[in-house]
């Protein structure tokens, strides 16, 4: 069975790597076969093939119709799940794209498209290489004319890379910046508005160099609440945030930005969106739905206790731990959101859902599990999350591995491979925020 957690169990192709597969009781199975439902229930390139649809030489998509005869069809695809879409916008259009770009933050799995342009961009900090391969989407797009539809798919990680400074900044600038931002706790919503105002292919500017084409942005989100204007910084959707808002966001988290930083104004003008429709494609939404169906069937009641957590990512991880100990047996609790981790001025490597994990750790019961988890499948390092519960604790006493330490340190990272418990997934090609499993035996 081809699984999206590489070490569910102690296949012979991951062994040599991972070493003993997690599914290593009924408890962590039934969490691990939760979680690969969510997986399934976002694959983006599954997805597309199942609702886009050619009838009568017409896209369909949803209510949308969109004529194909006689015109010519272009795909950008920005983001995690960029070439995930490309090769399937290309299966389901059959010879009939006349071009592309798709720019991703990791190497193609599979079969690379034929007719759109791949890029490999960095995350989470800029490069020359995103400058480079948003400025080759700004010059397709900037060839367009009224008749032609361009189809776009939008998603995480697309902030990133779509950089194209002013004159005056440079990447080492916006990678200040972010880190900075970062550093202090700024919720992403925070961060994209500045993000929106130094680059001239964020909120909206895609739009505005499509102008005059059919625009259908597909846009799958990993921002808790699905603002369509904060995904991936809004590149087709007209932005009210100005350059106040974002100096006003740099002073509010005390961060100074250097004299080389351009701000500029996003484009305001109506006539660059009227053809625009910005579709939300998938969200966590669809990852809770299909955990809370497959939680059911494994006989647990089950709540969607939460849609858009936000906070502290240790704080959060205690709380639902606290919430897990006052629950009946049997009982599943699902989350969907993104957290923040505060870093100390020295710190080692992890992620927000390795460090929740790790801070439910001490007070997790012998009846109980959490699971946090990436949906990108990269947690900030090559592990999507980990599990805490009384097996991940045996082995850390094993170890005599101090949890108050390595919290302390932020290095969950650490932690989790020395007692092998993280979650390993690889790039998954879907983003839609974090995700936690949290079970009562």
């Amino acid at each position: 069975m081809e699984r999206e957690i590489q070490n569910f169990e102690a296949l012979a192709q991951y062994q040599i790597r991972f070493g003993t597969g997690l599914a290593t009781t009924a408890l962590r199975r039934d969490a691990l076969t939760i979680a690969e439902a969510g997986y399934a229930a976002i694959n983006v390139s599954d997805a597309l093939v199942r609702e886009m649809r050619i009838e009568n030489n017409s896209l369909s998509i949803g209510d949308r119709v969109y004529p194909l005869v006689a015109r010519r069809i272009f795909f950008i695809g920005v983001g995690k799940c960029a070439f995930a879409a490309a090769g399937a916008v290309e299966k389901v259009l059959d010879g009939r794209l006349t071009g592309g770009v798709a720019l991703d933050v990791s190497p193609i799995e599979g079969t690379v498209p034929s007719i759109i342009e791949t890029y490999v961009g960095s995350h989470p900090l800029p490069s020359e290489v995103n400058e480079n391969a948003t400025k080759r989407i700004i010059e397709l797009l900037s060839g367009c004319n009224e008749n032609d539809l361009v189809i776009m798919l939008i998603s995480g990680g697309g902030s990133t890379l779509l950089c194209l400074h002013a004159a005056t900044m440079t990447c080492f600038d916006e990678s200040t910046l972010f880190e900075a931002l970062t550093a202090r706790g700024a919720p992403i919503q925070d961060i994209n508005i500045v993000r929106k105002h130094i680059s001239q292919a964020r909120g909206g500017n895609l739009a505005k160099a499509a102008y005059p084409a059919e625009v259908l942005a597909l846009i799958v989100s990993d921002v808790p609440g699905n603002d369509l204007a904060t995904i991936a910084s809004g590149p087709t959707v007209l932005d009210t945030s100005t350059v106040a808002d974002a100096r006003a966001v740099l002073e509010k988290h005390g961060v100074v930005a250097s004299a080389s930083i351009e701000f500029l104004e996003t484009p305001k003008e109506p006539k660059y969106f009227e053809r625009v429709q910005n579709l939300l494609f998938l969200s966590s939404a669809d990852a809770l739905a299909a955990m809370k169906r497959e939680a059911e069937k494994l006989g647990y009641a089950t709540t969607i206790a939460d849609n858009r957590f936000d906070g502290e990512a240790r704080e959060t991880g205690r709380a639902i731990a606290t919430n897990l100990h006052n629950a009946p047996a049997k009982t599943a609790f699902l989350y969907a959101g993104e957290s923040t981790v505060t870093l100390s001025a020295h710190h080692g490597a992890g992620g927000r859902n390795e460090e929740m994990a790790l801070a439910t750790l001490d007070d997790i019961k012998d009846d109980e599990l959490i699971l946090p988890f990436a949906s990108d499948g990269h947690d900030n390092t090559n592990y999507a999350g980990a599990i805490s519960d009384a097996v991940t604790r045996e082995h850390a006493l094993a170890q005599n591995l101090s949890t108050a330490e390595y919290l302390d340190g932020h290095r969950s990272y650490d932690f989790f491979t020395s007692t092998t418990d993280a979650l390993v997934t690889g790039y998954t090609g879907s983003n839609v925020s974090d995700l936690i499993i949290a079970l009562k035996k």
